[in-house]
């Protein structure tokens, strides 16, 4: 059943709506509403109609002033007769099922005879959208030839219709340019086609004159001219004129030599027409387009006036975007450069060096975690770069504006360690003189990242939780309730599984703490990022000790590839360091590396390198021996060793079942 709203607000008709069954139509002042009343006494959420069992209901959302049919307001649900008027707040809602007799009904509220016939062809409009069942493209054109280059033999457009295809297309010009020198050329090429000039230019005031604009201070952005040799420009009478009461002037067989101050040749007065626009800006003048001609077959008429009105409009925009960009360019240059010193005086890049596969997956991981507010757990070995990673998690992400806050909890004693993440008030120990605000308040929305985790005393465990939990805190020795927006990210290098087995880490914490888990490989898993690092870190260390050490001899290539680094990412930057300082020539050779002859920090998942003799065996069998002896070494704890493997659990139950590996199942002996 079709059913329609004619909508009346004050003394005009608006609009016409279509009330579809199964469709609830809101009213209201909030945008939200399918029809929105922007009047005060109309309620955000006035009323609503809807159909129920083949009848259209209106229904009173309580609304503050009420609504109204024939003079009575309603309570709750109200059925609706074609006919009928709703009105709320200075609107009427007339109600209809058929459009052709929408203004018959004397009962309805009219308009004037031409407010009426309008309505009525917005309703006939409405109609045959409605009743229509077939339509067909009639023409086709993938680009408006209102942006092109036209010729002028289409002399039936009409003169104003030829003008605002130009200024259509030179306001797209104008607004590709990228220098204001090109804006003013641009412009005036626009004008000279358009309008009846030789001669011209575009001037601007400096930004600092644009509060006090004077006629001596404008400077030629772009001039032109067709007939004589050079612009003359507009005298300081003129100029002052149309700053000073910002309105463009017409004059027409100027010989007045104080107006235009121009003469030819032979040094006689010129005979021009003048046209002069003002450039404005938020309401101020901030340049002038002046143009003129000395050609009596070629004398500007009004239509010119306006026409280089609203090019001086365009102008003025596009001078503005332009200004704008430049602003934003200084802006963020100045903010580059900015982050870049605060980042040499934190002494750690927020960038990861490495191309390997490992690498990548640990950036996606990143990318991954970054964007939420969940907590992360970043494992991996001592030296690993776990701090790298926390800042990488921190600038990826849309706290990057806060504070960056990192402490290490194996370095304190608990006492202190409990001062240094809630801070204290003047008093509340031996040696507390003032007061002294915690790492949580200084990490407030930003990102805290708590290093070696797994050293926390169970005492400081539980007031961390209930922190973690989004409960306020107390300075130690305070009574003032302080809650904070901060991000927490924690590191360790130790077993946290085996931890909270033994009773010496929650098992609450640990699983807040394990939101989202990173796991940074160590560097012997990340051979392809050995020699790029160590490129990384020579070129650095060149820089700070002034040394030119061009680079490493092929030896030394070969020793730092092979070498298992067992203190990581942090072993390889200090051995680096010592040879650049120590090297005796500019290259540095396999004796200027330091390495030392210790184990692996106990990552089992990796395959040993022995002095034993070689034995034979298959990639499948090598690779069963890998996963068993790294699920052993996790004391079967799947998760951990999927990690430690850089492979999916999925996939390592998989494995499990396709070599029928059992907890108890020894390693075969393949000799």
């Amino acid at each position: 059943m079709l059913a329609y709203l004619v909508i009346r607000e004050g003394s005009k008709w608006t609009d016409v709506f279509r009330l579809i069954p199964g469709r609830t139509v809101t009213v209201g002042r909030a945008p939200t509403n399918e029809i929105v009343i922007k009047d005060e006494r109309c309620s955000r959420y006035h009323a609503e109609f809807f159909m129920t069992r083949g009848e259209w209901i209106l229904r009173d959302l309580e609304s503050r002033n009420g609504t109204i049919i024939g003079g009575q307001q309603i309570h709750g649900d109200y059925t609706l007769t074609p006919g009928e008027v709703v009105r709320i707040a200075h609107t009427h809602l007339a109600f209809v099922h058929d459009l052709s007799k929408a203004f018959s009904d004397g009962s309805l509220p009219r308009g004037g005879e031409e407010e009426d016939e309008t309505v009525m062809g917005k309703l006939e409009e409405e109609s045959i959208f409605e009743t229509r069942e077939t339509a067909m493209i009639t023409h086709r054109r993938g680009q408006t030839r209102f942006l092109e280059p036209q010729d002028e033999e289409v002399q039936a457009v009409p003169k104003i219709g030829r003008a605002a295809t130009k200024l259509c297309r030179l306001a797209f010009d104008l607004a590709k340019q990228v220098d204001l020198a090109s804006v003013g050329k641009m412009a005036l090429d626009g004008l000279f086609e358009a309008t009846h000039v030789d001669a011209g230019a575009v001037l601007i005031l400096p930004r600092e004159q644009a509060l006090t604009p004077d006629a001596g201070n404008l400077q030629v952005l772009a001039s032109r001219t067709d007939v004589q040799p050079s612009y003359h420009r507009l005298s300081a009478f003129l100029a002052e004129t149309v700053l000073r009461e910002g309105e463009a002037v017409l004059a027409r067989n100027v010989q007045d030599d104080s107006v235009l101050g121009s003469r030819d040749s032979k040094g006689e007065i010129l005979t021009t027409s003048v046209l002069c626009a003002p450039i404005r800006q938020d309401q101020r003048v901030v340049g002038l387009i002046h143009l003129y001609s000395t050609n009596a077959a070629r004398v500007p008429d009004p239509d010119d006036l306006e026409f280089t009105l609203a090019v001086a409009e365009n102008v003025a925009l596009a001078l503005k975007n332009l200004t704008r960009q430049q602003e934003l360019a200084e802006n963020l240059s100045a903010t580059q450069s900015e982050i870049v010193q605060l980042r040499k005086r934190l002494g750690a890049e927020s960038e990861i060096v490495g191309s390997s596969g490992v690498v990548g997956k640990l950036q996606q991981e990143i990318a991954r975690a970054a964007p939420s507010r969940a907590t992360v757990l970043i494992r991996g070995e001592s030296g690993v770069g776990k701090e790298l990673v926390a800042r990488a998690v921190h600038f990826a992400s849309p706290r990057k504006k806060g504070p960056f806050v990192c402490l290490n909890c194996a370095a304190l004693t608990e006492t202190l360690l409990e001062s240094e993440l809630f801070g204290h008030e003047r008093g509340a120990f031996t040696g507390a003189t003032e007061r002294k605000i915690g790492k949580f308040e200084s990490a407030d929305v930003g990102t805290l990242m708590l290093d070696e985790i797994g050293e926390m005393s169970p005492a400081i465990q539980a007031k961390f939780l209930r922190v973690l939990e989004g409960h306020p805190f107390e300075r130690v020795g305070g009574s003032q309730q302080i809650k904070v927006d901060v991000r927490v990210i924690a590191a360790t290098n130790r077993d946290l599984e085996k931890a909270v087995e033994g009773g010496v880490f929650r098992r609450d914490l640990y699983f807040r703490l394990r939101v989202v888990e990173i796991f940074v490989p160590p560097l012997r898993r990340r051979g392809d990022d050995v020699l790029e690092l160590a490129g990384y870190f020579l070129d650095k260390f060149n820089a700070e000790t002034g040394r030119r050490i061009r680079g490493f001899s092929a030896d030394a290539l070969a020793q730092m590839k092979k070498y298992r680094w067992p203190g990581n990412i942090r072993e390889l930057k200090n051995v680096i360091e010592r040879a650049v300082v120590l090297a005796r020539t500019d290259v540095i050779e396999q004796e200027d590396l330091t390495l030392t002859s210790l184990a692996t920090a106990g990552e089992t998942g990796d395959v040993p390198i022995t002095s034993q003799e070689y034995q034979p065996l298959t990639l499948e069998e090598l690779e069963r021996r890998h996963i068993l002896d790294t699920l052993n070494s996790t004391g079967w704890n799947k998760s951990r060793a999927a990690s430690i493997l850089a492979i999916e659990r999925s996939t390592l139950d998989r494995k499990i079942r396709r070599y029928n590996l059992q907890p108890t199942d020894p390693v075969a002996d393949v000799s």
